[in-house]
C-alpha cells in the first residue's frame, strides 16, 4: 500500500524516518523537524486509516503497517534509515527492526510498548469509534496525551492536537486499535542489534514507564530516557526530546 508522506532535509543526507502515533499524523512530528532536518533527510509519513493515506477496512495488524513503512522505503529508494516512531509508530519500529533489521540503523522508541495488553478494552474502543467516530473518545485521548498542567497552560495545541484526531478517518482509529490490541512483540525484542533509545514519559497514563522499562531490558544495549511528559512527549517537552533525538541520530551514544 502506498501511503502519504513528506521529505525534509538535504537530499543527499541520512535518511530518518518519523512514524506517529495512534490519532494523529504525520504533522505529530512539526516541533523535531527544523532540528532534525538540518542533518537528515527526515521522512514524515500517515499510517494506513490515518491522515492523507488509504483506509483499508480492518482489523489491522502491525506486520501490515511495517509493510507500509517497507513499502515507502522501497519506492523511495531507501535501503538503510534511523527510525523514530511513537506509540504505534514505535512498535512499527520495533516490527521493523526485528524483521527487517538491515533496514534499521539506529532505532528510537517514544513512549510506547511491545505489548500494551488489555485487548478487550482495545475492541470496545474500536467498537465505540466505529458507532459513534472519534469524537466520542477524544476527550480520553487529550488527557491521557498531556498532562494537566500542559492542558491549562497550551489551549492552542490542545485545539490543534484535538483537531488532528478528530479528523483520523473512524474505521483507520478503530482497526489500529484492533492492531495494538492485538500486539506481542516481547518474543522478538531480543533480535533487534540495531542502536537503540528507549523515550518514556514519566507521567503517561497510556503506556506507563513499566513498558518502556521492558523494552530497554529486552533490546540488546538499549538506553533509556525518561522526561516528565504524558503520553505526546515529544509535544509537552519539545525541547528535550528534540535534543535526545538528535544527539541520538547523530552519532551519540545509545
Amino acid at each position: 500500500m502506498s501511503v502519504f508522506h513528506r521529505l525534509d532535509g538535504p537530499a543527499g543526507a541520512p535518511v530518518l524516518v518519523l512514524a506517529h502515533s495512534l490519532g494523529t499524523t504525520h504533522a505529530m512530528w512539526q516541533p523535531q523537524v527544523a532540528a532534525l532536518a538540518a542533518d537528515h533527510r527526515v521522512v514524515r509519513y500517515d499510517h494506513r486509516g490515518h491522515g492523507r493515506s488509504p483506509v483499508p477496512p480492518g482489523p489491522y495488524r502491525v506486520e501490515e503497517l511495517g509493510a507500509d513503512l517497507l513499502g515507502l522505503l522501497d519506492s523511495l529508494g531507501v535501503d538503510r534509515a534511523g527510525v523514530a516512531g511513537l506509540s504505534l509508530g514505535g512498535m512499527v519500529g520495533m516490527w521493523l527492526a526485528a524483521h527487517a533489521p538491515s533496514r534499521v540503523g539506529r532505532l528510537a522508541l517514544l513512549c510506547t510498548s511491545a505489548c500494551p495488553g488489555d485487548r478487550p478494552m482495545w475492541t470496545e474502543r474500536a467498537a465505540t469509534v466505529r458507532s459513534r467516530g472519534v469524537a466520542a473518545v477524544a476527550d480520553g485521548a487529550l488527557e491521557r496525551w498531556f498532562s494537566p498542567e500542559f492542558r491549562h497552560r497550551h489551549p492552542g495545541v490542545l485545539a490543534w492536537a484535538r483537531t488532528m484526531l478528530v479528523g483520523t478517518p473512524a474505521e483507520g482509529y478503530a482497526a489500529a486499535c484492533e492492531a495494538i490490541g492485538a500486539l506481542d512483540l516481547t518474543p522478538v525484542l531480543p533480535r533487534i542489534a540495531t542502536p537503540t533509545l528507549v523515550v518514556a514519559g514519566a507521567g503517561d497514563p497510556a503506556l506507563p514507564v513499566p513498558h518502556s522499562d521492558r523494552i530497554a531490558a529486552a533490546i540488546p544495549g538499549a538506553r533509556l530516557s525518561i522526561v516528565d511528559a504524558a503520553h505526546l512527549a515529544n509535544v509537552e517537552q519539545p525541547d528535550l526530546v528534540t535534543g535526545l533525538l538528535t544527539q541520538f541520530f547523530s552519532g551519540g551514544a545509545a
